[in-house]
């Protein structure tokens, strides 16, 4: 109040603003109260402080991050859709009021400056990349120099590549996929597929199975090519993860995996082994009976036989063992076949031998 007493204002732009990400978890009064105060509650001060003043222009810095969501920002998207609010506010009311809806600037000392390299190269990946000062100031001319009715209380002068928008479907904002054209249909598929090539693996392959996709979210997260960097027992931690990668990598695996993994999951599971392990619990439970292992076994023995070319010699062999194997199987189970019942497989051929495997099994 004091410094507005001291000069004649003819507009404002209001271009404060912090950061303190973190998963939602990890959210606390002081750290909501850190990103309020000079977004929500300085351009509130301003809008009360200037409403006897004839403004040219009231104009606020909002961020993409209130439009579309933003992983680990949830302080920082709710200040700045705050900000959005009062501008429709304004313009309702007859005064000047304009919230623009950037995406990150670089090389002007703001916030996305902090931001590491990487971190700049993960957002153009996702479809965003920053802004430098000229590009940013011609998209600021441009934006005020639109119409002032209520429709245009917010504008969004976010630059968009559409080709990585296109490149990763299924993580595009749900407000973006007309423009990006893809399809708004359900996630599920990806863990449809992953459940199905789980099934009939034994343990040890579901195992290297899930660490590989597991690999594959963490190079993509970091932007390495393929997997071959990723060490399956080193911690996420030393390479480089934070809160918005940690929460980027929980999204991947959701949609790879079909799960609703939390957003603390590298927290609680450190590795990339440490997490296949855990998408294995839930995705493919362990086989309490040991039915599906002893299942598997078998197919892999049916497919083995189907592909042998033996002699008469072996084949015989192998006929007799699978023979002795089928009745101490039946012997063993209490509602298995009397004597009667059990078929002569002294004369059976070997297609007749199969079909009996596969009856037994399940799968005529």
């Amino acid at each position: 109040a004091a410094v507005l007493d001291g000069v004649v204002l003819t507009g404002v732009v209001h271009v404060a603003g912090v950061l303190d990400d973190g998963v939602i978890g990890a959210m606390t009064p002081e750290r909501l109260d850190g990103v309020f105060a000079p977004k929500a509650d300085a351009a509130w001060y301003l809008h009360e402080l200037t409403a006897g003043m004839e403004l040219s222009a009231f104009v606020m810095f909002s961020s993409v991050a209130g439009l579309l969501g933003g992983p680990g920002q949830a302080n920082y998207a709710a200040a700045n859709a705050f900000l959005d609010a009062l501008a429709v506010v304004r313009v309702g009311g007859g005064l000047p009021g304009r919230s623009l809806v950037w995406g990150p600037w670089v090389g002007v000392g703001g916030m996305a400056d902090r931001l590491s390299v990487g971190d700049v190269e993960r957002l153009a990946r996702q479809g965003f990349p920053a802004l430098g000062a000229v590009e940013g100031m011609e998209l600021f001319d441009a934006a005020m120099s639109a119409g002032s009715d209520a429709g245009g209380a917010v504008m969004v002068p976010l630059p968009l590549d559409l080709v990585a928008l296109r490149s990763q479907p299924a993580t595009v904002p749900y407000l973006l996929r007309h423009m990006a054209r893809v399809s708004s249909r359900g996630k599920a598929g990806g863990g449809a597929t992953l459940a199905g090539r789980l099934s009939g693996l034994g343990p040890e392959e579901r195992e290297r199975l899930l660490l590989d996709v597991v690999r594959e979210q963490v190079a993509g997260v970091l932007g390495h090519a393929t997997a071959n960097a990723i060490e399956a027992d080193r911690a996420f931690k030393e390479f480089g993860f934070d809160s918005l990668t940690a929460v980027e990598f929980r999204n991947r695996l959701n949609i790879a995996t079909g799960l609703e993994l939390p957003s603390t999951l590298v927290f609680d599971h450190p590795t990339a082994r440490d997490v296949a392990v855990q998408i294995q619990e839930l995705l493919a439970p362990r086989d309490a009976d040991g039915s599906q292992q002893l299942i598997s076994e078998v197919e892999r023995l049916e497919a083995a036989l189907a592909a042998a070319s033996l002699v008469d010699g072996g084949r015989a062999q192998i006929t007799a063992r699978l023979e002795t194997l089928l009745r101490r199987w039946n012997a063993a189970q209490p509602d298995a076949a009397t004597a009667e019942d059990e078929p002569d497989l002294s004369t059976a051929s070997d297609d007749e031998l199969f079909d009996l495997l596969d009856n037994e099994l399940g799968h005529s």
